[in-house]
């Protein structure tokens, strides 16, 4: 029986059927008379999930914290692990991170990986790797020829605010999140690339017309700075790129990402530390390019997406952002440079990532051990 139903079980007579309709799944599905605006359809468990890419042929690629890799068909059935991964630095919020598919995977068959590595003497950083996905007769994948393109620099000690999130835009840009490793000041630190934006070539090289190009070194990789623990990156339909990415205390934010930007972290946050020392709002600091919508108190967003599918036609032009806190998916509608939370739906359980399929509807992967991969539909 699902957990969500005995944890709800439990709680007695003192639900309403209202509520109960609302929040109680089946064995494979929300009830029909749910309350939410879709039917949920659990296809698979997993233990601490980060990311999800949808293959040519509709089979998901899964990746574990913990450094597995794995094939996935759409109604469940879990392959093989995918051989042929690099040393994984697992522990806190370090391990295996995003996967995603180069823009000609088609031909080229490429993909690319994210992953914490250590650096020796009890210091971490984030690494991106590329290399071609091929399956033998039997159908066991590996990974082969791998390489390393890009890594955080410097590596520093602590296991937190990785960020590692990737997406390509329409001119084969590949775009990277960095966080700033809970370490402050680096995301002011133009000599270092934690704490911002990375835009570079599919092989790791640096575009000749980055904004910071001419400073060389380590500058010349960056897009934006000021970035604190930025965990989702999704492009819209006019190829603007925007981020979700977690607040200190409460301040959480949806970026409109922009060249050259400074995003004022840790100078400007509409939350504060964790110690309760106040950090000024941006409102303060006109300089620093300020959320496009933020929360309080926080959601914790994760991964989202820019929906363009016809399954839910009138979400179209809208982000969905998974919500680790609230255990829930937040819709955000978008008018121009504006951006508003409009709807929020409650899952049950925290929310790591997020992804369209194919068909449009959408594929959700909950946090944790024992994470159910769900399939939103209607």
């Amino acid at each position: 029986m699902n957990r969500l139903f005995l944890f709800y079980a439990a709680l007695g007579t003192t639900l309403s059927v209202t509520l109960a309709a609302t929040l109680i799944f089946s064995s494979t599905a929300f009830s029909k008379d749910s309350a939410l605006p879709f039917q949920v359809t659990a296809i698979a468990e997993f233990d601490e999930p980060w990311a999800m890419t949808f293959l040519p042929d509709g089979k998901l690629l899964v990746t574990e914290k913990a450094g597995r890799l794995l094939l996935v068909s759409q109604n469940g059935d879990i392959g093989k692990e995918i051989a042929g991964l690099p040393s994984i630095a697992y522990g806190g919020q370090g391990g295996l991170g995003d996967i995603i598919l180069h823009p000609n995977y088609a031909d080229n068959g490429l993909v690319y990986i994210s992953y914490a590595e250590s650096g020796g003497s009890g210091k971490f950083g984030a690494v991106v790797a590329r290399a071609k996905l091929e399956f033998d007769a039997q159908g066991q994948g590996a990974l082969k020829a791998l390489e390393v393109i890009w890594k955080q620099s410097p590596k520093v000690k602590g296991k937190g605010h990785y960020g590692h999130r990737m997406a390509f835009d329409a001119q084969g840009y590949l775009f990277i999140s960095s966080g700033e490793r809970q370490k402050f000041d680096p995301a002011q630190d133009m000599t270092g690339n934690l704490g911002k934006i990375i835009r570079l070539h599919d092989d790791g090289s640096v575009p000749d017309d980055n904004p910071f190009v001419k400073d060389g070194d380590i500058t010349n990789q960056i897009w934006s700075s000021g970035h604190r623990n930025p965990l989702g990156l999704a492009f819209d339909k006019q190829g603007r790129l925007w981020n979700t990415e977690m607040g200190p205390l409460h301040g959480d934010e949806l970026n409109l990402v922009k060249r050259a930007k400074d995003y004022g972290y840790p100078t400007v946050s509409n939350g504060d530390h964790y110690s309760g020392k106040k950090i000024p709002d941006h409102a303060t600091r006109p300089e620093f390019e300020a959320p496009k919508t933020w929360w309080k108190p926080t959601i914790a967003p994760a991964e989202l997406i820019y929906y363009s599918g016809e399954m839910f036609a009138d979400w179209q032009g809208s982000f969905l952002i998974a919500g680790l806190k609230p255990k829930a998916i937040i819709r955000v509608a978008v008018d121009g440079d504006s951006a508003k939370e409009v709807e929020r739906f409650s899952m049950g359980a925290r929310i790591r990532e997020i992804e369209q399929g194919p068909d449009g509807a959408i594929w959700v992967l909950e946090d944790g051990s024992g994470a159910q991969l769900l399939k939103l539909w209607r």
